[in-house]
């Protein structure tokens, strides 16, 4: 009788045993994206979203995405971290440095993923490349460097250069990196940086008007400040503009020189599956970026009466007509 029984027991359990490996893998994982607002965070929001569904994640049925952006304000975004870390999201994913700064003020638990952060370690975001600590990890754009490259592509552009504005948030922790890779790169080429520091708050239009009279050749723009004004208002004021962030040319902007952001985010989600799976942060070394793109405005260059050189139109990797 009790054999009898045995084999019953055993028999149930291997009926059971499908259903219980069904109900894991149809657990609902839920991660929570942070952006600044600015650049416009729809295309982060979909990207990520469709890397973790080649990865077997999908919205709605065994990932729920809470999305959170805090309009362009530094101010608002730890509010909104704080709101994921109430809704008890598994992993924070950050777009840009002020995001991933108030995700780390939100939560010391919930692992972290930077997506393309700029030089998170100088920026005291991680204590190392190689082994970031705590509850952060993730991928790292290069950003403060690629300012440099700016100035560089801004006396290519226009070789009579003398004097370039750099457009900076404050409250954006990349924003001195930002600036000094900048004016170093000013220094040895023998351009004057005339750096411009909005607040949160502030409008483009006030950043415009204080260029006005200061004989601007050019107009840098940190990423966290790019929206379609900014194009617009270089434009207005016949100033070519640049950017390390690809969205400045595809929104009337001149050129910009970035990190190839669908292979971060491709990296980015990746690490989102391993810490899904179980892998702590602190043991997932920080990604670099390895590869760039310089993305040019022809239309634009054409509108402010300026020529690419051939040289710069051949190393282009997409030019908007």
């Amino acid at each position: 009788m009790r054999r009898r029984n045995l084999i019953k027991l055993l028999g149930y359990a291997a009926l059971s045993l499908p259903c219980a490996v069904a109900a894991q893998s149809t657990r609902v994982r839920s991660v929570g994206l942070l952006a600044l607002g600015n650049p416009d965070p729809e295309s982060f929001f979909g990207s990520i979203k469709a890397q973790l569904k080649t990865l077997g994640y999908v919205d709605g049925e065994n990932l729920r995405l809470e999305l959170r952006s805090a309009g362009g304000r530094p101010d608002m975004l730890r509010d909104q971290a704080v709101e994921l870390v109430r809704t008890r999201v598994d992993v924070i994913v950050a777009w840009q440095n002020a995001a991933v700064a108030a995700a780390e003020q939100a939560t010391n638990k919930i692992p972290i993923v930077m997506a393309g952060a700029g030089d998170p370690l100088g920026t005291g975001l991680i204590a190392s490349l190689a082994r970031p600590g705590g509850n952060v990890t993730g991928t790292s754009g290069f950003g403060a460097e690629l300012g440099g490259k700016c100035v560089e592509l801004a006396q290519e552009i226009l070789p009579s250069a003398r004097r370039v504005a750099v457009l900076a948030l404050v409250g954006d922790g990349f924003a001195k990196s930002f600036l000094e890779q900048i004016e170093i790169s000013g220094r040895g080429l023998g351009i004057e940086i005339y750096p411009i520091l909005l607040r949160s708050g502030q409008t483009l239009d006030t950043a415009f008007e204080e260029m006005r009279g200061q004989s601007i050749d050019a107009v840098i723009i940190q990423p966290s400040l790019l929206r379609q004004r900014a194009g617009e208002l270089a434009l207005k004021n016949r100033l070519p503009s640049l950017s390390v962030d690809r969205m400045l040319p595809a929104t009337g902007g001149l050129i910009s020189y970035s990190s190839d952001l669908t292979e971060l985010f491709r990296q980015t989600a990746l690490y989102v599956d391993e810490i899904l799976k179980g892998s702590k942060p602190e043991n997932l070394p920080v990604v670099r970026a390895n590869r760039f793109q310089l993305v040019i405005n022809q239309s634009t260059a054409k509108a402010l009466g300026l020529t690419f050189p051939a040289s710069l139109l051949a190393r282009a990797d997409e030019v908007i007509e």
